[in-house]
């Protein structure tokens, strides 16, 4: 019961952990979406078009910017929420909201790169509202794939904390990743877990189990990948 009790245990704070670097290493570009937003809302369209990459901002002026921003109610800004982050070396994405000053909600994503070790946002998308042909959604990965990923990932990551090192699991993230976050930096994040204890090599013998998140909810967990994620 005890080794059970552990395993959990263990399990929680490798979640925890999961989403405490996820905000780490998104929280540059949060940043940049605030003081976007905050110049949207005071209506400085200049200043806002500066936290636009070179590539955005080379093919949208200000009146296109502002013509954009009041089409879509974005004028009326009042607060945002960033449920899913992602990032991928220098590139990256928020998934939310932004809540109007009227009460309004506004599905928005944000793209961003990496410009002089800057922040910018790359594109903006926001899903049309009304009526609307039925479209063919993209292909994904199945959830039989993503299962495997996930424990892949999980291996390798019980390997690094049984050896107290992030060495071997920073060699299996991306290339984009590893140039930007270095083995010191992923042992910065991850280091609480070395004198933890626990051998997270148990959880090889365990099935994640995917379930595809369709609604927004307001607690935390692994909805900020897009999904989320047990182990039964």
């Amino acid at each position: 019961m005890k080794r059970l009790l552990k395993v959990v245990i263990g399990i929680v704070v490798v979640f925890v952990l999961g989403i405490a670097t996820v905000f780490y290493f998104t929280a540059g570009m949060a940043k940049t979406a605030d003081a976007f937003f905050e110049a949207v809302r005071k209506q400085d369209i200049a200043a806002a078009r500066g936290y636009l990459s070179e590539d955005f901002k080379a093919s949208t002026d200000e009146a296109a910017l502002k013509e954009f921003l009041s089409k879509g109610a974005l004028l009326k800004f009042k607060s945002a929420s960033w449920s899913n982050r992602q990032i991928s070396g220098g590139r990256g994405e928020l998934n939310g909201a932004v809540t109007t000053d009227t009460g309004g909600v506004v599905p928005l994503k944000l793209m961003f790169v990496k410009e002089n070790d800057a922040w910018k946002i790359y594109a903006i998308q926001k899903p049309t509202a009304g009526l609307q042909a039925e479209q063919t959604s993209p292909s994904i990965p199945t959830i039989a794939n993503q299962a495997g990923l996930v424990k892949r990932s999980m291996h390798d990551f019980g390997l690094s904390v049984n050896s107290k090192t992030m060495e071997h699991f920073h060699s299996t993230v991306s290339q984009l990743w590893q140039r930007q976050f270095t083995t010191e930096k992923f042992n910065e994040v991850f280091g609480k877990t070395f004198d933890s204890g626990w051998d997270l090599m148990v959880l090889d013998k365990v099935e994640p189990v995917i379930e595809p998140v369709l609604t927004l909810g307001e607690h935390v967990d692994w909805k900020l990948f897009g999904f989320r994620i047990e182990i039964k």
